[in-house]
């Protein structure tokens, strides 16, 4: 079947709710701690966190703890040193989002650290126990951030050996040249991802088998994890992630705390279950680290640019390599003849970081996107005609073209959507009541991701359609994409078509990240359909064949039949018999080295590629705008309109992906306004849904997402470029771009705070 069957008269393309929305509704759908399994007698276990951020444990008071009722086991370094081996981060090769393997040693790495795991009867038994624990250390000093003594600063060429700073042109002669700089220093804070779901584990064992109910977002390197590090068959180890409360970047892979977990249910004889607390759950995943940007910009009296410094330092822990690039984007957003970049890792005491929704395109381009609207007011010129004028069909760092390049497009159509034209240039001259007023745009990007798949693609010859797949279901939409995919490729009914998610028994898919499901996943379902027609097709035509003699290539599933183009064919019965037909389709995205890629895939290894296939630079892109108010007495920042106009390939599900979109904007103006971890040295100081705040419906404005058509024929072959994290980037130098319209204040500082401004 044609990959883009469907793609005008189908159900992709066309918007449709959510396939598993009632489930979510009505509660029938479960998070991983919800499950109960057929194993009976389950244990509950809760953590106990270090209260220092460097040092040893030197001894545990244990007597009022163990006396709680319903106590079953108390476990620290003592019992389960050695027990678990080594594994390396998931982005240096390994499986794990961290390397930090707690209770091995008496070493504390870093607060919140996990020192003890306590498991009881009942979860209030073990969350008593697991308080009356008493821990005594030996502190040393730690270094908690950028400043801190003890924090050691290095080039991220030499922490990750992949890494390359950019050169291009000779910047500081261009900047020297320039007749309009612009040099300013940018700081995003720590936060943290809180999705609903917590960051759970169950495990129970059978004999030298093992199953693992967890929210992860990367079931296979769960599992290959969890083998090497307890000395398992990878094929004895089972892991099943159901339908996951948001991650947003954390869940990332194995975690540190699900080995222990195992070894307590194999000590305990019984499964058992771990829900950590909401304050743990800062320490014990990833989070998105603080960083601080350099930009100098140089431009000519038309406003071309003529040179770009980005420099830009990120924390990352002392044990893993983990800073995610993002000088990269911003070195090849804007036509400059004159390039540099230098990225440096600044390595502290603290847990490792990890990927938060679009991770480095966040921080970085909160920084280059204020650095514009700077050079914009330098040059009286208007920010959106600025990027006009550097806008660029080639990258100008690889000297490639874009797959597309709707850049000017997103910017024109959210321009007429939010009405842009009433804009005033002056900064605080325009009012409403007691309030300033200020509009602000930036530009969102998004390299396309695409990663190898295996499906398992069935049909039923009562016309009922099966797609199974070790990937996940994150609240993105991907099993309604799936369900769409497989009605319009087979000829069935959405309804049924039942999709099977996030379980390693199933065939292998990779990580559910960097916006590359759908491009992914996609994939391997048109494969899986085109080669299951193709096998019904040619035992219908072949000798003895019901459509003996026809042309294979032109038959098609659809409407419960395999039909030839002058309406004649069989049913699905006559078709696929009384057993049915199935496929397992393995996809690589092309470019790919076929080998390489499945066996990664089979060994749970990340493997994502760049769209374009190495030929072209294929990006998603957007325009974000931004309308503040800021009280003239109070200082009071309000957010009244966001509008976003996007361009990401060919959109499958309009309603879902406009959701996605919505969503993230609303994301960024907590990332403009709200969210900050507090440090206290190197500790978290409002690690709660109390104090570290998040936007609320009440603090969402009037929100707009638009969809710019954008077909691409060069990103792959569905033409499709993932657009899960476009929502959020450049909401948040769009809303302090927006506060400097309003104030003439220019805040380069992440969160804004009524303090900043009145």
């Amino acid at each position: 079947m044609d990959a883009r069957a469907g793609e005008t008269d189908g159900h992709l393309g066309q918007s449709h709710t959510r396939v598993e929305g009632p489930d979510k509704v009505t509660g029938r759908a479960l998070y991983s701690s919800d499950h109960t399994g057929p194993e009976t007698g389950i244990a509950h276990a809760a953590l106990v966190t270090s209260t220092i951020a460097r040092g040893r444990v030197t001894g545990f008071d244990l007597a009022v703890a163990e006396r709680v009722p319903g106590l079953l086991g108390i476990f620290t370094h003592r019992d389960f040193a050695g027990a678990v081996a080594p594994v390396k981060h998931l982005m240096a090769g390994g499986f794990a989002n961290s390397s930090h393997r707690p209770l091995d040693s008496d070493a504390v790495a870093y607060a919140g650290q996990i020192v003890a795991l306590v498991v009881a009867e009942t979860l209030a038994a073990a969350e008593a126990a697991a308080g009356a624990v008493r821990v005594a250390y030996a502190e040393e000093p730690a270094a908690g951030g950028f400043d801190a003594p003890g924090a050691e600063t290095v080039r991220l060429a030499d922490l990750k050996p992949h890494h390359e700073d950019i050169a291009r042109g000779e910047a500081e002669a261009g900047l020297a040249d320039a007749a309009v700089r612009v040099e300013a220093r940018y700081e995003t804070p720590v936060q943290h991802h809180n999705p609903i779901e917590l960051f759970t584990t169950r495990a129970a064992w059978d004999g030298d088998r093992l199953t693992v109910h967890e929210p992860t977002r990367y079931v296979g390197a769960v599992q290959h994890g969890l083998a090497a590090q307890l000395g398992l068959d990878p094929a004895n180890v089972r892991v099943v992630a159901g339908l996951i409360g948001g991650h947003f970047g954390s869940k990332f892979a194995l975690s540190q705390h699900t080995a222990l977990v195992a070894l307590a249910a194999r000590r305990l004889g019984r499964p058992v279950s771990l829900v950590p607390s909401r304050r743990q759950c800062f320490t014990i995943a990833n989070y998105r680290p603080e960083s601080r940007h350099r930009i100098r910009l140089g431009a000519d009296r038309t406003g071309r640019f003529s040179a770009l410094v980005h420099e830009a330092d990120t924390v990352t822990s002392r044990f893993d390599p983990f800073v995610m690039e993002g000088a990269e984007v911003t070195a090849s957003l804007y036509a400059c003849p004159n390039i540099r970049t230098e990225e440096r890792a600044v390595r502290v005491d603290r847990n490792t970081p990890g990927p938060m929704r679009a991770p480095p395109e966040v921080p970085f381009l909160f920084a280059l996107e204020s650095a514009v609207d700077e050079m914009a007011a330098a040059l009286g010129l208007d920010p959106i005609e600025l990027r006009r004028r550097n806008d660029t069909a080639v990258d100008p760092v690889s000297g490639k073209p874009f797959s597309t390049r709707p850049l000017m497009a997103c910017f024109e159509a959210g321009a007429r959507a939010f009405g842009w034209s009433r804009r005033v240039p002056r900064p605080g001259s325009m009012h409403e009541g007691p309030w300033r007023v200020g509009l602000g745009c930036a530009t969102s990007v998004r390299p396309t991701k695409i990663a190898a798949a295996t499906m398992r693609v069935r049909l039923g010859p009562d016309g009922s359609a099966e797609v199974a797949c070790a990937h996940h279901e994150i609240g993105n939409g991907i099993t309604t994409l799936l369900a769409m995919g497989a009605a319009d490729g087979l000829g069935v009914a959405v309804e049924r078509v039942r999709v099977r998610l996030g379980d390693t028994d199933l065939p292998a898919a990779g990580i559910s990240g960097g916006s590359s499901t759908t491009t992914s996943l996609m994939g391997a379902l048109a494969l899986g359909c085109a080669q299951l027609r193709e096998t019904l097709a040619q035992a219908a035509t072949g000798q003895g064949g019901r459509l003996a003699g026809r042309d294979p290539g032109s038959l098609r599933l659809v409407g419960g039949r395999l039909a030839a183009p002058d309406g004649t064919g069989i049913t699905f019965a006559e078709a696929v018999g009384t057993g049915g037909a199935e496929t397992v389709a393995e996809f690589v995205p092309e470019g790919s080295d076929r080998e390489t890629a499945l066996k990664g895939l089979r060994g749970g290894h990340i493997g994502l590629s760049l769209g374009g296939a190495g030929k072209a630079v294929s990006w998603g892109f957007g325009a974000q705008f931004a309308e503040v108010h800021v009280h003239a007495e109070t200082g009071e920042i309000r957010v009244a309109r966001l509008t976003g106009a996007f361009a990401a390939g060919r959109i499958l599900n309009p309603l879902t992906a406009k959701s996605q979109l919505m969503g993230g904007m609303i994301w960024g103006l907590g990332s403009a306004l709200l969210e900050e971890t507090v440090l206290d040295g190197a500790a978290y100081r409002n690690p709660d849904l109390a104090e570290y705040l998040v936007p609320t419906a009440a603090d969402a404005p009037e929100v707009e997402a638009l969809l710019v058509p954008d077909p691409d024929d060069q990103v792959d072959a569905l033409g499709l470029k993932g657009l899960g994290e476009l929502g959020i980037i450049g909401v948040n130098a769009a809303i302090a771009n927006a506060v400097h319209h309003a104030t003439g204040r220019r805040i380069r500082s992440l969160p804004i705070r009524l303090e900043d401004v009145a």
